[in-house]
């Protein structure tokens, strides 16, 4: 099992309803193919550095889990059919990038 990181981001014309039930079919999918999720994240609407399919603006979504690498090539498979999806990147982790991330939730729920 790979440890990832997938970032996405969805459509800004969507609505509140339209975006979590996005966010629970993705992850859904993956937890049926045999995924353990680590963390999600919602980053909420942030402006874009330049415009894609003339959208300024778009909902970041973050999600961190462990899988088996073929599952990967079938979830981005689903994310290119999906119109709500504007773009996304999934990369694998290494330890030091899991240590990283480790971090970055502690000092997170130390805010919250």
């Amino acid at each position: 099992m790979n440890h990832y990181e997938t970032v996405f981001i969805l459509n800004p014309v969507l609505s509140e309803d339209q975006i979590k039930e996005t966010v629970k079919k993705y992850e859904d999918f993956l937890v049926s193919n045999g995924a353990k999720m680590v963390s999600k994240e919602d980053w909420g609407l942030k402006k874009l550095a330049y415009p894609i399919q003339n959208k300024k603006s778009g909902f970041y979504h973050l999600f961190e889990y462990t899988v088996e690498g073929e599952v990967i090539n079938t979830l981005e498979v689903e994310f290119r059919r999906d119109e709500r999806f504007m773009r996304y990147l999934t990369v694998a982790l290494d330890k030091h990038a899991i240590s990283w991330a480790e971090r970055r939730r502690v000092k997170l729920k130390a805010k919250a």
